[in-house]
């Protein structure tokens, strides 16, 4: 992971869903290290807020980190980055 590499702007292209880029954007900063594991994800309504798209939208791009196995949502507590696992024997990095 590069901590110096410098995250792009949000730019949801019109050929797709704009949940789908705003997943990608926060993974990309999950992988640059913006994000990082172990770290409370901002609420939906501040993702929201920050992104300037709706809390809908925000709330399916947390369901699509979920579904991605990027963040964990424990209830009454919040989003959390997952801290990645180890490949078990036998499994492909």
């Amino acid at each position: 992971m590069a901590d110096d590499a410098e995250v792009p702007p949000f730019d949801p292209g019109p050929a797709e869903y704009v949940y789908a880029a705003l997943a990608d954007h926060v993974a990309l900063r999950i992988t640059l290290g913006d994000l990082r594991p172990g770290a409370r994800l901002p609420g939906e309504r501040d993702l929201a807020a920050e992104y300037g798209v709706a809390i809908g939208t925000a709330r399916r791009a947390v369901e699509e980190l979920r579904e991605r196995g990027l963040v964990v949502t424990l209830p009454a507590k919040g989003t959390f980055i997952v801290v990645p696992q180890p490949p078990e024997d036998g499994e492909e990095a």
